[in-house]
């Protein structure tokens, strides 16, 4: 039997910041100011002192040549989950922000579906808590309803002052419309986006994948894509009402992403994720009954998926989120229709987003940067990282052209449940800085 796997790295791992570090030789994308140039880096004490031409000859301190590789501010997944409290068996924090760390990022928000969930003051400073002092930064994202069954509000003003950044019952829709609308309407108080898991679940109980021919041919349970519409339309016309902000997660139906399109052009102040399983991989990789292909939203059909492309290309998408969504090896080794939905996706977002977007010629670099690393802190009011003088280092470093193949055990995560194990990429997280600590990925 195969034993869960357990990893073997912790935050020994990552290395301080060399107290003068010169990064030479990279492509530096700064979307946020408009700077996409070839050129070096200095970093002193943690704080970047020059951008341009450096002389390496005069420079004392440690240098790290960056040729053929692009330099962009730090990545946020602004969709993450953690697990813990509750599943570690299955996620750590520790464990989480190692992964982010692998694939890329130095931000993560995790969802509030933990056990208990992120409904109180109490577990948000246990998050904080957990967190501090790590290369990642780690923002949570608290419940809308108390336990998220739907039925009471949180004290949502009280989790936003603790440090909450958004609010969602991710992995449960809520199904109540006057529920929905009082969040938003408290939201609005706070300034703080909600987050929808869109599903009408009185449509999708006892659903496996998309429901259509393959569900058909297969003989599982169907999810059809007007589960999805029927909230996303429902939830922009509480925004609409109620003038706050409404966030999108993990849309997969093109006929959601026509909605969203329509609402941004009315003025509401909806945004919308997609996520790299989504954008990447279709219906028909459920064919191969791997339970690792089995997710909520699940794998739409071609048409949907370059819906998704189409909206990801004319800004109506703005974030790609991962949804990383651990799950032991134990629960994924069973019936399909007996498995959890949830994938893993930290390790592996970079690469499937560059090799999809970016080589396909979908997405220019600078676009696809602006996705992870801009709007997201955007959307959630939080700082965006900047690559000038006198800010923080905080940075992501990636190679566009290097080709790698994914292997279950490179992943940093706790949990191995990928579709992408096996698949070939181009393009690989290379270094993060954050937080006076750099990490080199494993991959």
């Amino acid at each position: 039997m195969k034993l869960t796997k357990t990893v073997i790295i912790s935050r020994k791992a990552y290395q301080s910041v060399p107290r003068r570090l010169l990064l030479k030789n990279a492509r530096i994308i700064d979307p946020s100011r408009d700077v996409d140039m070839r050129g070096d880096i200095v970093i002193q004490d943690g704080v970047i002192t020059q951008v341009g031409q450096v002389n390496e000859a005069a420079f004392e301190g440690r240098i790290i040549d960056l040729t053929g590789k692009v330099v962009s501010p730090g990545w946020m997944d602004m969709h993450t989950h953690l697990r813990e409290p509750g599943r570690e068996d299955e996620e750590t924090i520790e464990s989480g922000m190692l992964a982010a760390a692998n694939g890329g990022f130095t931000t993560v928000c995790c969802m509030p579906n933990t056990q208990p969930p992120i409904d109180t003051q109490e577990i948000i400073q246990y998050i904080k808590d957990r967190s501090r002092n790590a290369l990642v930064d780690v923002h949570p994202i608290a419940a809308i309803t108390k336990g998220r069954e739907g039925k009471e509000l949180t004290e949502i003003l009280e989790l936003v002052e603790q440090g909450a950044v958004a609010i969602s019952d991710d992995g449960s829709p809520v199904m109540s419309a006057e529920m929905m609308r009082r969040a938003l309407e408290y939201s609005r108080m706070v300034d703080v986006p909600v987050i929808g898991h869109e599903e009408d679940i009185t449509m999708t109980e006892g659903g496996d994948i998309n429901e259509g021919y393959t569900s058909t041919c297969l003989g599982l349970g169907g999810i059809p894509t007007v589960a999805e519409d029927i909230m996303v339309a429902r939830d922009i016309m509480l925004a609409e009402y109620t003038g706050a902000r409404f966030h999108v997660a993990h849309l997969s139906s093109g006929k959601s992403v026509e909605l969203v399109r329509q609402a941004k052009a009315k003025g509401i102040r909806v945004t919308a994720e997609a996520t790299p399983h989504h954008f990447s991989l279709t219906e028909e990789a459920v064919r191969s009954f791997d339970t690792n292909t089995k997710m909520n939203p699940p794998l739409r059909t071609e048409a949907d998926r370059r819906a998704l492309l189409e909206g990801l290309k004319d800004g109506t998408i703005e974030v790609i989120a991962t949804d990383h969504a651990p799950h032991s090896w134990e629960e994924k080794e069973a019936e399909y229709q007996r498995a959890p939905f949830g994938i893993i996706g930290l390790e592996t977002a970079l690469g499937v987003s560059l090799t999809h977007l970016y080589h396909t010629g979908v997405l220019t670099l600078v676009q696809i940067i602006e996705k992870f690393a801009v709007n997201p802190y955007r959307i959630l009011n939080l700082p965006i990282p900047g690559i000038q003088p006198d800010v923080p280092a905080n940075l992501t470093v990636f190679d566009p052209e290097a080709e790698w193949q994914v292997k279950e055990e490179r992943f940093l995560s706790k949990s191995s449940n990928s579709p992408f194990i096996g698949h070939r990429l181009k393009g690989k997280p290379f270094l993060v800085i954050n937080n006076h600590q750099l990490f080199f990925s494993t991959l």
